[in-house]
């Protein structure tokens, strides 16, 4: 009896493998990133938790009856955490820069082009077009449309992409600017683009979202998901009646959508399908979609300096991706290093907005290709 019971109390031992190890220490890690440097802890702290837990012999926390099985299979099978966090980011954004400076929507279609330049580079990998298509969304550098369209094209590679989204998401002042200063120089840098400020009736504010809803879902249908409930949210906010449905969707459904998002993303990295090569060029042909991304914005920029005669300062191309707003951010720091007086925030903040936007639209075509070639 004695030694059945000391069988039944160490069975989870026994079955602990170097892969749960390891697995867990890497949740450790991103718990540690999150906690002591900041990064993402919103995101990570669940995520690490997750998988800290998915690693646990026998729990049965990841199976389908599981907790962390139930929470995917709610929330990231069907979409509906992204499409959610889609609602919270909507209802916390302005998109006021954007529409006194329309011509930054180039700047954010142009911060797209890591997408497909790491599609490309994925296929010659070996990746099969979904696969392909899931890595390069990664380019968007935004965290909900990785996990919505990888939720639908390769869900098996789910947990190494929304890892590698939301981790360079967090790492945009560090990946960045050394970009920025290679393809830029100094002259470049120090552009001042005086900022004036243009009123935006209260009625455009409110027309915009609907706007592109209807112009983003009739042109890219699989796209209306994502922009639907981006710009839902931008309604909600913009209409100025319903202040505690935009309370509720920035604060309360938003913090636990991203609880519950981080646990089931968290509960993919098990060590049996994590601890695999495809794994590692996952988070390296991160960092190519990232650099692709920064990079063809201030080459776009560069252009602009050209055809503006020198009246565009290149560094706006940066942030043309979707992390908001720490992009537009690091763009006013390092135009700041040359000249202090120099500020480019709000020029930015329209880049940053356009690429928001972008990202989105740019899950929805990627979609509609893979499928359209399928």
């Amino acid at each position: 009896m004695t030694t059945d019971v000391l069988t039944l109390l160490t069975e989870g031992l026994r079955s602990l493998t170097a892969g749960h190890l390891l697995m867990m220490a890497v949740g450790g890690l991103l718990i540690y990133l999150a906690i002591a440097k900041g990064y993402e802890p919103m995101l990570l702290i669940p995520i690490g938790a997750g998988a800290i837990l998915a690693n646990i012999p026998l729990s049965g926390l990841p199976e389908e009856e599981g907790l962390l099985g139930l929470l995917y299979a709610v929330g990231i099978a069907t979409e509906l955490f992204p499409l959610l966090i889609f609602i919270g980011i909507g209802a916390m954004t302005d998109f006021g820069p954007l529409l006194e400076n329309p011509k930054m929507v180039l700047i954010g279609a142009a911060g797209q082009f890591g997408i497909f330049g790491t599609l490309l580079v994925a296929l010659v990998l070996g990746f099969d077009l979904n696969e392909a298509a899931s890595i390069g969304i990664i380019g968007a550098v935004d965290g909900p449309t990785s996990i919505y369209v990888s939720s639908q094209l390769a869900p098996h590679l789910l947990a190494p992409i929304a890892v590698a989204a939301y981790s360079y998401m967090s790492l945009v002042p560090i990946i960045q600017p050394p970009i920025m200063r290679a393809l830029t120089t100094r002259q470049e840098r120090l552009v001042r683009m005086p900022y004036t400020s243009r009123p935006v009736s209260k009625l455009t504010r409110i027309l915009f979202p609907i706007a592109v809803t209807l112009a983003a879902g009739l042109l890219v249908p699989m796209a209306a998901p994502l922009i639907g409930m981006l710009m839902f949210g931008n309604l909600l906010r913009e209409s100025g009646v319903v202040d505690r449905l935009v309370d509720a969707a920035s604060n309360e459904v938003a913090n636990v959508t991203t609880l519950f998002l981080g646990l089931a993303i968290g509960s993919t990295m098990v060590a049996e399908r994590f601890l695999r090569l495809d794994t590692l060029l996952i988070l390296v042909l991160g960092i190519v979609a990232f650099a692709l991304d920064t990079a063809a914005g201030l080459l776009f920029g560069k252009l602009l300096y050209a055809v503006t005669r020198g009246r565009f300062n290149p560094l706006i191309g940066a942030a043309g991706i979707s992390a908001f707003p720490m992009a537009a951010r690091v763009v006013q720091r390092v135009g700041q290093e040359e000249d202090f007086d120099n500020f480019l925030l709000m020029h930015a903040m329209g880049a940053n907005t356009a690429g928001q936007i972008a990202s989105a639209l740019a899950g929805g075509i990627v979609l509609a290709l893979v499928s359209g070639v399928g």
